[in-house]
């Protein structure tokens, strides 16, 4: 049989093997932290992929981002160029769009409107209702170019006349390949540049 000492100490022994209320206060806290981080995480999360979501669909709708392929607008926008387009109707003379065609989009200058009257001469001057353009954006200089059209054109109603800044080489509505555009067609106006960096800026 055991004695009472070794009795006792068994006891003692019981006794510091249990957790004292500090120790269950401590490990609750621990459990209780590690469910509201798991949530908070899970909250963040959901936010961040919300908020991404709504940022890819605003892009997408909104301001597309295009890469630029090809020479029609060299000196303004060239090959490999990163450029945003907003979404607008009723683009002005002067403004540079991208649009559909072909399955594939082209980024080009307005020139004139539905119901303007276009020409050009020889040496690459165009004239918009009689009045010559003054076109400071023209970086490889003025050309006549592919033009298979008769001119004075005047532009279909509810359609727009435009010409790619490097007039020697642009396929553009001064030939019938791809005519005057169509406001459907348009994706946006393009107006920032983000690649490559030493270029960034707004486009004009």
């Amino acid at each position: 049989m055991r004695s009472d000492k070794e009795k006792k100490k068994e006891i003692i022994l019981d006794e510091n093997n249990d957790p004292t209320l500090e120790q269950l206060e401590e490990e609750l806290g621990r459990v209780d932290y590690r469910i509201r981080f798991a949530k908070t995480f899970r909250s963040t999360l959901f936010t961040l992929i919300t908020v991404s979501a709504i940022a890819v669909l605003i892009a997408v709708i909104f301001l597309p981002v295009l890469k630029i392929y090809g020479k029609s607008m060299k000196g303004t926008l060239d090959g490999g160029d990163i450029v945003f387009s907003l979404k607008q109707s009723n683009p002005k003379t002067g403004d540079i769009i991208a649009f559909y065609y072909n399955n594939n989009i082209l980024i080009k200058r307005v020139i004139a409107n539905g119901g303007d009257w276009v020409d050009v001469d020889e040496a690459g001057n165009v004239y918009v209702n009689n009045v010559q353009l003054d076109e400071p954006y023209l970086k490889e200089g003025k050309a006549f170019g592919e033009c298979n059209i008769e001119l004075p054109y005047q532009v279909p109603d509810a359609r727009i006349f435009v010409m790619g800044d490097n007039r020697k080489v642009s396929i553009d509505s001064r030939n019938t390949s791809v005519g005057c555009v169509a406001e459907e067609q348009i994706v946006g106006k393009i107006v920032f540049r983000i690649w490559p960096i030493a270029k960034m800026g707004f486009i004009h």
